[in-house]
């Protein structure tokens, strides 16, 4: 297999960089850079058909991924994940067609491992070999977890009250583990500081290339799932938002593929009342978002007070028709103990909240009972152990 990565691209001023070349933002503009591919090429050269025929992981879409020697994937199998059909929540809510995008069936047990894989595997093909990461929980077990596989060194930053689970992950998986005082945004300043001390490279969310890549083919398994076309509408519980823009990436890499046509679903981003600075500017009407001060809630994930991609996010939102939403832990906590008692699914807080969004936005009309709806479920509640107590 070939990967038709090109160069990258930054995403405020179009300037294009070596894509073999280690590279975090871009040097000019400080703006997240996407890999961009020879997308022409991959139109006459790749059959969509072929994907079907091979081992159902994220990287069964190589073409399309930024690793260019096969050798080099650092992967436990991610991706593949389940498009369930909520079937009795559908009768409860009187909706016609919803599912759930299971991602908590990941290695690691959230999307981090579809990140973490790509980004880990293109830093050993660039010849990096020690890494860091801050991390709200997720990201750090993942990367520590990759690091370990691909036989890397691993620092992990993160808060003192990060999950238990993730701490416990990024210690017994070898990682250099420190705990800091403050949120994720504390965590990443020292991070950067210490990767400018001891020759690290920087993994943080959007800040280097790769990360978006791995979890962009979440959007590539929806289409393929649905016979390859969009749904409706994607409920996504945002922190750094790299899903959300991702998947986007992802149906503009397809559209121009001639794989799906010009329809997009309605990107819905959903926070928590205790963290919301991205529902906050999208209120506002405003490209960027001041980051929120003290931050609080169960949702871990999604205890981001401030986001390198918030122009991304913000744009997805609008240019998909979509909207943001906050809702209460209280809320997160029940809609836990309703997804798993209704299907089974024991989702991770940052996933039960799309389905209080679903309520929500049903009650307000913006979505219909007609709309095909995925609740993209981040992680699963089992490593969330503490929090699920309270459910």
């Amino acid at each position: 297999m070939r990967s038709y990565l090109s160069h990258l691209e930054c995403t405020e001023t179009g300037e294009t960089y070596n894509a073999d070349e280690p590279h975090t933002l871009s040097p000019a503009a400080q703006k997240v850079l996407y890999p961009r591919y020879d997308l022409d090429a991959v139109r006459r050269e790749v059959d969509p058909s072929v994907f079907a025929t091979r081992p159902p992981t994220m990287w069964r879409y190589f073409e399309l991924m930024p690793v260019r020697d096969e050798s080099n994937i650092v992967t436990l199998g991610e991706g593949g994940t389940p498009m369930i059909r909520a079937s009795n929540l559908e009768r409860s809510l009187g909706a016609r067609t919803l599912y759930i995008k299971d991602e908590g069936q990941n290695p690691t047990g959230t999307f981090k491992a579809r990140g973490l894989s790509s980004a880990v595997s293109r830093a050993k093909e660039l010849g990096l070999t020690k890494l860091t990461v801050p991390s709200a929980g997720n990201a750090g077990g993942a990367l520590a977890s990759y690091c370990a596989r691909g036989a890397m060194e691993c620092h992990v930053f993160m808060p003192e009250d990060a999950p238990p689970a993730a701490k416990t992950e990024a210690a017994l998986a070898g990682s250099h583990l420190t705990l800091v005082k403050g949120l994720i945004n504390d965590a990443g300043r020292l991070s950067r500081e210490k990767a400018a001390e001891l020759g690290l490279f920087d993994v943080s969310t959007l800040r280097e290339p790769y990360r978006v890549e791995g979890k962009k083919t979440m959007g590539y398994e929806i289409v393929q799932s649905l016979g390859w076309r969009v749904p409706e509408a994607i409920i996504y519980p945002t922190g750094g938002g790299t899903g959300l823009v991702a998947m986007w990436k992802a149906f503009s890499e397809m559209e121009s593929l001639g794989w799906i046509g010009p329809e997009r679903p309605k990107m819905i981003v959903v926070q928590s009342t205790g963290c919301a600075p991205i529902v906050r500017a999208f209120e506002q009407g405003v490209r960027h978002a001041e980051p929120w001060e003290n931050a609080q809630t169960i949702a871990a994930g999604i205890r981001v007070p401030a986001a390198v991609g918030d122009y991304l996010i913000l744009d997805t939102v609008r240019e998909s028709g979509g909207t943001a939403i906050a809702v209460t832990d209280e809320e997160i906590l029940a809609g836990m103990r309703e997804m798993a008692s209704a299907e089974g699914v024991w989702s991770a807080p940052e996933g039960a909240a799309t389905l209080v969004a679903y309520r929500k936005l049903r009650e307000s009309g913006f979505l219909a009972p007609e709309t095909e709806t995925v609740l993209l479920v981040t992680g699963a509640g089992s490593k969330y152990t503490d929090v699920a107590m309270g459910a």
